[in-house]
C-alpha cells in the first residue's frame, strides 16, 4: 500500500514537474492546468489555516501569481506540491499578520474519518482526534497534518514551514505526546 501511494506520489510529481516546466517557458496553457490542479487543494488548506474564505482566495492568487513568475527559478530540490504549499503558507502567514490576525488553532485537515471504516468505533475515534487535533499549538497541528494529511515528510515540512527538521520532528514528537494525553479524556466525555 504505500509503495503504490509513493509510486502515485513520483508519478504526480513528474506531471506536476513537466507543466512547471512549460509554465517556466510562458505556456498559459500549463499554467492553467497547474492551477486547476493546486486550486483546491491549496483552497482546502488556507480556508483552515486563516478560516476566512477572502483571505484564503488572495493567498491562493499570490501563490499562484509567484509560481507563474519563479517557475524557472524551481530547483527540483523537492516535490513540486511541497515547492507549491511553501510559498501558499508564507504568503499567508505574512497575509495574517499584515491583517493583524492570528493563525487559527483549530480546524484540522480533513473532517473525515482518520481511521479504517471497518474498525469498531471508527468514527468515534475519528471525532475524538478531530477534537484533540483542534486543541494543539498551531505549529505542531500544521506539522502533523502536513505529514499525516498531506503526506509530506519531515524534510519537505521543514521546506513548506521555513524551519530546521529537528522543529519539524519536535512539533510533530509533542503535538502526538498531546494528542495521547488529551484523547482518553474526550473518549470519557463522549460516552
Amino acid at each position: 500500500m504505500a509503495a503504490a501511494n509513493s509510486h502515485q506520489q513520483q508519478a504526480r510529481d513528474e506531471g506536476d514537474r513537466r507543466l512547471l516546466a512549460r509554465v517556466a517557458a510562458g505556456d498559459r496553457e500549463a499554467f492553467r492546468e497547474l492551477y486547476i490542479i493546486y486550486h483546491r487543494r491549496l483552497a482546502r488548506f488556507l480556508t483552515r489555516l486563516t478560516r476566512q474564505y477572502e483571505i484564503a482566495e488572495e493567498v491562493i492568487n499570490d501563490t499562484l501569481w509567484v509560481v507563474w513568475r519563479k517557475a524557472g527559478d524551481f530547483r527540483g530540490d523537492s516535490r513540486v506540491s511541497t515547492w507549491i504549499m511553501g510559498i501558499a503558507y508564507r504568503r499567508a502567514l505574512k497575509a495574517l499578520r499584515s491583517r493583524n490576525h492570528a493563525l487559527i488553532d483549530a480546524v484540522p485537515i480533513e473532517n473525515e474519518p482518520l481511521v479504517a471504516p471497518d474498525e469498531l468505533g471508527a468514527a468515534e475515534t475519528s471525532e475524538w482526534i478531530l477534537l484533540a487535533m483542534r486543541q494543539l499549538p498551531t505549529e505542531q497541528r500544521l506539522a502533523l497534518e502536513f505529514a499525516y494529511g498531506y503526506g509530506h515528510s519531515c524534510e519537505e515540512i521543514a521546506l513548506i514551514m521555513d524551519c530546521p527538521v529537528n522543529t519539524v520532528k519536535t512539533r510533530m514528537f509533542h503535538g502526538r505526546a498531546k494528542l495521547r494525553a488529551l484523547l482518553p479524556g474526550l473518549a470519557g466525555e463522549t460516552q
